[in-house]
């Protein structure tokens, strides 16, 4: 309780509320224009949090992974356009009720779930990450190499249609991990003396590329149209729902939460399998499922609640084990490392107040969603007519200044661009660039426990079976290989 008081009051301040709703603001207008994500908005302003604290720079990112959750429905809603794709869900309720005249109605609907599954995720982090982590504290060097090794697992979940492309993009991300110098020998690995490369390669100069610079390359090349809203759609006055309408909402809300906070848990499945899954159950236990499809607010209450339930899930792997579960909370990790804080069980232990002021400031990021969706959903709505050309040519400056700015330096840029180039070109082989962002942020936690184990059992394999944690982790490793194979077969017979 000693830390949950003292977190409560380092959380709140001006600063950390003013970058809370600074966030949500970004989060919702990159998560409600079609062909901007959220990983892009995380990535992009990723290097302001430089001369932010800790608990500041991830109020700041939180808002941006919360909102984004929620604006992608806005789109999808309004123009059958997932703004993100785990809101393609939403779209088949939607834009049914858009065509129906109802538009703001159903973006109501979509708010409260989105705030729902926020909060109900949130409590469930704040519950349950410390437990985890108290667990996690009798693990020791070889414990934390097979967490590492089943965190890698992930990129099997991230990797598209191709699990070879995967694991290729994934060892080609563990590749970068190894440039600079070597945290056990003290020697130079891959830098070909290039003394910009001894301190290896900045975490957020590389995201910059992977994802922001290489989307400029890649919609350069795509001829946009500009998104048009029917502004009589938003006019419709009486957006509140009947005590019936909210009745007949609340069992999906529920069981979609319970559904977005266990898949979130599991490293790898993401919001999108949480939408469609849920959307699947609220249908089948509906007392009117001949409605799904055809404009039913228990469809956009499910898939709402479900993607926005993941966000909290997913920091409990990143708090507790260093697993970040998907892409954006990859980035998240590596904004830990920037602040100083390992990710780990040590996390609680060293830096409780930070852990539970973050914890409880993702509850308040859900409440100051609500309140900003609530005043400003007509305002994000008409922010999707932008047109991308306007865009563009914003985004590339700001990939220039953030990447910049990390360390004041020109290299940083050409670094930038050659992983733009990398990500362009992988692209046009159909090769996801996610696992080689796993392969960067994982590669050197996993590489250092790795050594570390062997070197404390001189060389003995057998450490890596030593402990009942160990052995329950090979298990995991284990059957998640086979399942991913599993799936691959059957993917490949259905193709066939």
């Amino acid at each position: 309780m000693d830390l949950f008081f003292q977190g409560f009051e380092l959380l709140f301040n001006i600063p950390n509320l003013l970058y809370m709703n600074l966030g949500l603001l970004l989060g919702v207008i990159f998560g409600a224009i079609p062909g901007l994500t959220v990983i892009l908005c995380i990535v992009l302003f990723l290097p302001f949090t430089y001369s932010l604290g800790a608990v500041e720079s991830f109020m700041f990112l939180l808002g941006m992974y919360c909102s984004g959750s929620y604006g992608g429905s806005i789109s999808a809603i309004l123009i059958k356009t997932p703004g993100t794709p785990h809101a393609a869900a939403t779209m088949l309720d939607g834009y049914p009720l858009t065509k129906k005249g109802q538009s703001m109605k159903a973006l109501t609907v979509a708010l409260r779930a989105s705030t729902f599954g926020g909060i109900f995720s949130a409590v469930v982090l704040l519950f349950f990450a410390p437990k985890v982590a108290k667990f996690a504290q009798m693990m020791g060097t070889p414990e934390y190499f097979l967490i590492c090794a089943f965190g890698l697992t992930i990129i099997a979940g991230v990797s598209g249609n191709s699990l070879v492309k995967g694991i290729i993009a994934g060892a080609f991300g563990l590749f970068l991990s190894t440039i600079g110098i070597d945290a056990m020998s003290g020697g130079t690995r891959f830098i070909f003396n290039n003394i910009n490369l001894y301190s290896g390669i900045a975490l957020v100069i590389s995201l910059i590329g992977l994802f922001a610079l290489s989307e400029v390359l890649a919609k350069s090349e795509i001829h946009s149209k500009k998104n048009r809203v029917d502004s009589s759609s938003l006019a419709e006055r009486n957006t509140k729902l009947s005590k019936s309408e909210k009745k007949q909402t609340r069992k999906p809300m529920i069981l979609s939460g319970i559904i977005g906070v266990i898949i979130g848990v599991i490293p790898g499945t993401g919001a999108s399998m949480a939408s469609f899954f849920s959307y699947d159950r609220a249908k089948k236990i509906s007392k009117k499922p001949e409605e799904f499809g055809k404009g039913s607010i228990e469809g956009i209450s499910a898939c709402e609640t479900a993607n926005n339930a993941v966000t909290g899930a997913t920091l409990i792997p990143l708090l507790t084990l260093g697993i970040p579960g998907d892409g954006s909370v990859a980035i998240m990790l590596g904004a830990l490392m920037i602040n100083g804080l390992t990710p780990g069980p040590n996390l609680f232990v060293e830096n409780g107040p930070i852990m539970y002021a973050i914890m409880i400031g993702l509850i308040f990021v859900n409440i100051f969603m609500f309140l900003q969706g609530k005043f400003l959903t007509k305002w994000f709505a008409r922010i999707i007519s932008v047109p991308v050309e306007v865009l563009t040519p914003i985004i590339v400056m700001f990939c220039f200044a953030g990447a910049f700015s990390v360390n004041s330096s020109l290299f940083d840029i050409s670094v930038t661009l050659v992983f733009a180039l990398i990500a362009y070109i992988v692209s046009k082989f159909e090769f996801s660039t996610i696992p080689i962002l796993l392969g960067l942020v994982l590669g050197t936690l996993t590489e250092e426990n790795f050594r570390r184990s062997l070197v404390l059992s001189d060389g003995s394999w057998s450490i890596f079976i030593s402990s009942p944690i160990c052995i329950v982790f090979l298990i995991f490793i284990v059957i998640t290989i086979f399942l991913i194979l599993k799936s691959q077969i059957q993917n490949k017979k259905k193709g066939e």
